[in-house]
């Protein structure tokens, strides 16, 4: 295991604030949006990301941010992000705070791991975006997985065609397959410490793939 990882997880149970969930991806590979903690609003002038941004709430404790109001995209400039860190600041007083680099939409994914009940630690990949609760387009496999598997994964879905140019949209498969073992890997050396993990969306280009979102929850 990673030395990064043992570290962030080790003695741990329940949810990741989302940055340990992305520090983490990173260490398996896997692309993420770019993000900084922010604490206090002098933070915010020394960004290391790029405008447009979005502000978040950010912590272990709070697992669904937009239910709480905890999410505000599209902030254009560095006034209006000092304007809503002060509003989120109020409202969530103790919590950090999380600056996250705005990426152009792209074909939306999403990919998970899963505890089942009866076959163990398995790998999840579906069509993501506003359809995914509607169509549960959606494709499993038990960890691990080789390439093969993730192929099949893909060619079972009804919405594959997003990935092969349908309407002219432009994104990898390829990509999306290497993702898929990337993470089946990262499953398979944390089989005993996780219990699930949602990345959704990811965005799928055509020369690359970006986890814009991602909930991790340790046994």
């Amino acid at each position: 295991m990673n030395p990064a990882v043992k570290k962030l997880i080790q003695g741990r149970t329940g949810a990741l604030a989302e940055n340990e969930v992305k520090d983490l991806l990173q260490a398996y590979g896997i692309p993420t949006t770019k993000y900084q903690v922010v604490h206090k609003e002098k933070d915010l002038e020394a960004l290391s990301v790029s405008f447009p941004v979005a502000l978040k709430v950010c912590s272990s404790k709070i697992l669904h941010k937009t239910d709480v109001g905890g999410v505000r995209l599209n902030i254009q400039n560095l006034l209006e992000l000092k304007k809503v860190f002060q509003e989120f600041r109020q409202k969530f007083p103790t919590e950090d705070l999380l600056v996250d680099q705005m990426e152009e939409k792209g074909v939306e994914m999403i990919i998970g791991l899963v505890q089942d009940p009866t076959f163990g630690l398995s790998i999840m990949c579906g069509i993501g975006g506003i359809f995914t609760e509607l169509y549960k387009d959606v494709s499993f496999r038990v960890v691990e997985i080789d390439r093969y598997d993730a192929v099949q994964m893909i060619e079972e879905l009804a919405g594959k065609k997003l990935l092969e140019g349908f309407r002219g949209m432009k994104a990898n498969k390829q990509l999306v397959i290497d993702l898929l073992l990337h993470v089946s890997k990262l499953g398979e050396e944390l089989i005993d410490h996780l219990d699930q993990m949602d990345l959704n969306p990811v965005f799928v280009y055509e020369d690359r793939v970006c986890v814009v979102d991602a909930k991790l929850i340790l046994k």
